[in-house]
């Protein structure tokens, strides 16, 4: 059985993105950026919903041929086209990119890709998680806190009808102050 993760750069009071969308003061350092790569070069599946699909497909198959690309980047976008995905969306028609679409419920589609994938799965996105995490499917959660507060936006975590248990099973202080925090769910 496959070990759903949810991992994002969160801002310090909460957030994935700010009100009006904009993800730039999230914008990873070398060190950072690779311990990204290092993360997607372990996941046997990723799933994506349309919107982040989109931001991700329209950079990353050609960020690595860039002739001024850093090397964790162009690793990255090798990684990235690598890595099997499953993208959620009613209207695209189709997927590029080592993807498949899927037009099924999340919430009983993960469960049974958790059953088929042996290894590490993620949910990219908060707007997809957020299904995935009050269904109690999520298994661990990387939250990765950048010393920056932006007052208001997207939250990594949903509003939740009960209260969810976590455990810290690693924490890891980066160069720029940003930290690592990976909790496994507490199952009762």
């Amino acid at each position: 059985m496959g070990t759903l993760t949810y991992g994002m750069n969160v801002s310090l009071d909460g957030y994935v993105v700010d009100a009006n969308g904009d993800l730039d003061w999230s914008t990873p350092d070398e060190e950072l950026h690779q311990y990204w790569n290092d993360r997607t070069g372990r996941m046997a599946l990723s799933l994506y919903g349309r919107k982040l699909y989109e931001l991700m497909s329209a950079h990353w198959p050609t960020a690595g041929q860039a002739p001024d690309v850093p090397p964790v980047e162009a690793e990255y976008a090798r990684l990235w086209l690598a890595m099997p995905k499953v993208v959620f969306s009613r209207t695209l028609e189709s997927v590029d990119w080592n993807s498949r679409l899927e037009r099924g419920d999340v919430v009983d589609v993960a469960r049974r890709l958790k059953a088929e994938t042996d290894g590490l799965m993620e949910v990219a996105g908060a707007t997809l998680a957020a299904p995935l995490v009050r269904a109690g499917l999520v298994d661990e959660f990387h939250v990765l806190v950048t010393p920056v507060a932006i007052g208001g936006g997207l939250p990594f975590f949903p509003s939740l009808t009960k209260w969810l248990r976590l455990e810290l099973v690693e924490n890891r202080t980066f160069k720029t102050g940003a930290v690592l925090l990976r909790y496994q769910s507490v199952r009762d």
